[in-house]
């Protein structure tokens, strides 16, 4: 794999900002111009929104754009700025380990040093993946990394509050039984969207062994708020209309 030399530097980067010292706040980008807006604002990293760069380019979200268009996206942004670059890879493009791989290298290869790897299977029969095949899959994913000699940061995303799985009161319990398998498949970090409370945010915080990552909206507490101790050690705000 011929990947751009900068990759195993920035994504050391990216992983010091993940001490849950300090919030970090990763605005989502969809195209060049809105990641060259966020490095010359002063973010100190960058992730892409999968259903933004769909949009952009004529499809729906939910894995309609491809594997190769969504890469080639993904590629123009990383070579655009000199910050690190985190890609949202929705599903992994495909429900094996072999398409997670895939998935993995392309992203690599385009420049990005982390990835939103979701449980969501985007079927109508059943919408998220069982906690075994997600390890699997996640497991892969890290696998894929090493491989390459980058230590990606893979932020694992779990549906099950955005999807609304489950009852009500099973959902926490089902959170954090996800995000201790996902972290011991691989995972660095769990992303939640759907989660704007503060005092769930507070228990996520409290339970779960990585950093917790939260979808910003206007639901969701000031930063100023999130940043007092305590309070949760690492959020996620949108820089587009529709971020993934």
């Amino acid at each position: 794999m011929d990947l751009p030399p900068s990759s195993k530097a920035k994504a050391d980067r990216f992983r010091k900002l993940h001490d849950r010292k300090h919030l970090l706040v990763l605005p989502n980008a969809w195209d060049v111009a809105s990641a060259r807006i966020f490095e010359e604002t002063g973010f100190p990293a960058i992730g892409t929104t999968s259903a933004g760069i769909a949009y952009s380019l004529g499809y729906s979200d939910r894995e309609r754009i491809s594997r190769s268009e969504m890469a080639a996206a993904v590629r123009r942004i990383a070579e655009a700025v000199r910050l690190p670059v985190s890609a949202d890879v929705e599903a992994g493009y495909g429900g094996r380990t072999s398409d997670v791989v895939e998935t993995i290298d392309a992203v690599l290869e385009a420049g990005a040093i982390g990835v939103n790897l979701e449980d969501a299977t985007h079927s109508r029969k059943k919408a998220l993946f069982d906690v075994g095949v997600q390890e699997d899959r996640l497991h892969a994913a890290r696998t894929a990394a090493k491989k390459a000699g980058v230590p990606m940061v893979i932020n694992a995303r779990t549906d099950v509050c955005l999807l609304s799985v489950g009852s009500e009161a099973q959902r926490l319990d089902e959170v954090i039984l996800r995000a201790g398998a996902y972290h011991r498949a691989g995972a660095d970090c769990l992303f939640v969207p759907g989660v704007s409370d503060r005092s769930l945010i507070q228990t996520l915080v409290d339970s779960i062994p990585c950093p917790l990552n939260i979808l910003a909206g206007p639901d969701t507490p000031p930063v100023a708020v999130l940043r007092k101790p305590g309070v949760v050690r690492r959020s996620r705000r949108s820089g587009g209309r529709r971020p993934a």
